[in-house]
């Protein structure tokens, strides 16, 4: 006789605030932990006021005329999937972290690169710097908001660097079916991958219903989340999305749910406990 597979997220409806390739994904993954998916897309990219720099930068790299590309984050993904741009073999791509690298490989991208233990602009200047000695050449895409920090960090270094606005990034309005489930609490969680998902959900949700879980995907997700005036519930150690849905099932099985967001405090006290697990499992 045949053990039926484990649905720990069996009637639960969480929301995937990215559409794409990579939404496919996180809902194919939600299923098979018995969740139902509700793709709602909450941020999308809007065209750089630079489109002629753009084009020529992205000309450059499918020419080969860069050693590295840097991608710091899942929409730059997008505008170099929309654009059905090429990387040949002879350019080595840098991701973030593993989001970003997840969303590069979903659509077909090569990953190089990935900082072991800071998942930021700063962990990258440090990998690259570390990892080439002698100066190379750098398209560095980037939104229209992002800070310069790993552009300066390289050519700091010595390397030569090309740095281009790819898009802005711009709010999505999701349907009003989907507001409806969210303010009635039928929707059981909302998975927040980045700061402009946060502020997103913060935007279009408030005030939430008291029982909807917000799970960050990792802790600088998390902490911009906070500032955007979110009450996170789960922070996965890892920028992941199994290390994300994985820690959703370790609260769901643990029974800890209507205690984790009863209140402020004791979301927050819960939110460090469950921080302090997933950190040992990760070990």
């Amino acid at each position: 006789m045949t053990t039926a597979p484990i649905k720990p997220l069996k009637g639960w409806r969480v929301l995937v605030p990215r559409g794409g390739p990579w939404g496919d994904d996180v809902a194919a993954e939600l299923r098979e932990r018995g969740a139902t998916p509700v793709i709602a897309p909450m941020i999308n990219f809007a065209a750089t006021s630079e489109p002629e720099t753009l084009s020529t930068a992205l000309d450059d790299l499918a020419a080969g005329a860069f050693d590295w590309l840097t991608v710091t984050s899942a929409t730059t993904v997008d505008v170099l999937y929309s654009q059905r741009v090429k990387v040949p073999s002879t350019t080595k791509i840098a991701a973030v972290g593993e989001t970003t690298a997840a969303a590069l490989q979903a659509v077909g991208y090569h990953v190089d690169l990935l900082p072991e233990k800071d998942n930021s602009a700063k962990g990258m200047v440090a990998q690259l710097t570390a990892l080439e000695s002698e100066p190379k050449k750098f398209l560095s895409l980037r939104s229209e908001i992002a800070k310069p920090v790993l552009s300066k960090g390289l050519m700091d270094a010595g390397h030569d660097v090309r740095s281009v606005i790819a898009y802005r990034t711009v709010g999505e309005p999701v349907t009003p079916k989907v507001l409806e489930d969210v303010a009635s609490g039928r929707t059981n969680a909302i998975l927040v991958t980045s700061g402009s998902v946060a502020e997103q959900v913060v935007e279009q949700f408030s005030p939430l219903p008291p029982t909807t879980l917000i799970a960050a995907i990792g802790p600088r997700t998390a902490k911009d989340a906070e500032q955007a005036g979110l009450t996170v519930h789960i922070v996965s150690p890892r920028q992941t999305v199994e290390a994300l849905l994985d820690s959703v099932v370790r609260v769901v099985e643990s029974g800890g749910l209507d205690e984790a967001v009863r209140s402020s405090k004791q979301s927050e006290a819960i939110t460090s406990a469950i921080r302090i697990v997933d950190e040992r499992n990760a070990k």
